[in-house]
């Protein structure tokens, strides 16, 4: 039988207790997520020219009569992942989801797998939408179409 002292069991108890005493009162890391329809609502992401419309619902349902009728998401820059992105600033993980907004058929879903149809709505940029994260997979470049709100 193997004895331990009690001069080392008071030394394992007196570890035990500061170690649990620090982990009580270590702060945690900070984490928040928001839900956004556009990447200018990202704080660290500087919108340039541009307006890359990405809808819930095929060309045909999104628009009618010349009015929007899908929700939608709203892009000014470029996106490595449509499900979004995170940072830490300091201690804080901050994420922001891209949702569609809007209003009109799928308001408020995550838009990552889920848009139908894309409108380039500035005149003077070529867009490509990737099918993969990161810039990956086929692609398809929009062609555009002036759609009244």
């Amino acid at each position: 039988m193997k004895l331990i002292s009690l001069r080392a069991k008071t030394a394992a108890g007196a570890f035990a207790v500061t170690t649990a005493a620090l982990l009580a009162t270590a702060t945690p890391a900070q984490a928040a997520t928001y839900n956004v329809s556009e990447n200018c609502d990202v704080s660290w992401i500087t919108c340039s020219d541009g307006d890359l419309w990405l809808f819930s619902n095929s060309k045909d349902i999104a628009s009618q009569d010349g009015y929007i009728k899908s929700a939608y998401t709203k892009f000014y820059s470029n996106v490595h992942d449509h499900w979004g992105t995170s940072q830490y600033q300091g201690s804080s993980l901050t994420t922001y989801r891209y949702v569609f907004g809007g209003g009109g058929n799928g308001n408020g879903q995550y838009m990552k797998n889920k848009a139908a149809s894309v409108r380039n709505r500035a005149p003077d940029d070529s867009y490509h939408v990737y099918f993969n994260s990161g810039y990956g997979g086929t692609s398809q470049s929009p062609g555009q179409e002036a759609l009244e709100r």
